[in-house]
């Protein structure tokens, strides 16, 4: 990832109102991965990264039906795990790492889920981003997890604009206020997952417009006129 055009930082008070509309608008933020437990939760996102929400549902639902658990997927074993997520991108090397994750949390974790970013990043396939989404969701730590969606609507309004996601993690982290952290995460993905898209920000019908810092803002497409008829 990497910025756009270096944009001025909002002011306190501009973030603290942007998050207010957020909870305005959807007081408790929901993600859009299913899952049932701390542990397909995290598997859920593992599967996830350079992948669509959707499409990892769509791949887990017998997954998750036939391992819920860390015990019952090792005893599914690697070549099973990889027919059930084939449709997935990287599902080899996804599939590996979920049953090797699935041996350490029985090995090293009593079967559980840690809840520190320290023991999460020690698992196979699990990087900081997919630590803080466990952290924030499941154990509702006040974690910040940047993806590209995120990245994107932080330096486009002016949030926090920064050129690494462990940079604009740390900014994030400062600047939104404590009553707003929870679902902070949530809310500014979905807003760049629907609103503030990569190709082209949908300005017009974007609730937080007035402090964004992104310019020029996109205007409403214009309807075709319907040809004359006669």
């Amino acid at each position: 990832m990497a910025a756009s055009k270096k944009v001025k930082s909002l002011p306190r008070a501009d973030i603290e109102a942007i998050f207010a509309r957020f909870h305005q608008i959807e007081p408790e933020p929901k993600g859009e991965l299913d899952y049932s437990n701390a542990f397909t939760l995290l598997v859920a996102v593992v599967l996830s990264a350079q992948a669509t929400d959707v499409g990892v549902n769509k791949a887990t639902k017998s997954l998750f039906a036939l391992a819920p658990d860390p015990a019952a997927m090792v005893a599914l074993g690697q070549e099973q795990i990889e027919q059930h997520v084939r449709t997935i991108g990287l599902f080899r090397t996804k599939a590996k790492n979920v049953f090797l994750l699935s041996q350490q949390l029985l090995d090293l974790h009593g079967g559980e889920v840690p809840q520190t970013r320290e023991a999460l990043e020690a698992l196979p396939g699990v990087g900081r981003k997919t630590a803080n989404v466990v952290l924030n969701i499941f154990f509702k730590q006040p974690a910040i997890a940047v993806d590209t969606h995120l990245f994107r609507v932080s330096n486009r309004t002016g949030m926090a604009p920064a050129n690494t996601p462990l940079a604009v993690e740390q900014i994030l982290l400062k600047v939104i206020p404590a009553q707003y952290m929870l679902h902070a995460h949530h809310w500014l993905i979905l807003h760049g997952r629907y609103i503030c898209k990569a190709r082209k920000p949908e300005c017009w019908r974007c609730p937080i417009a007035q402090w964004c810092r992104f310019t020029p803002k996109t205007p409403m497409p214009s309807v075709p006129a319907k040809a004359h008829q006669g």
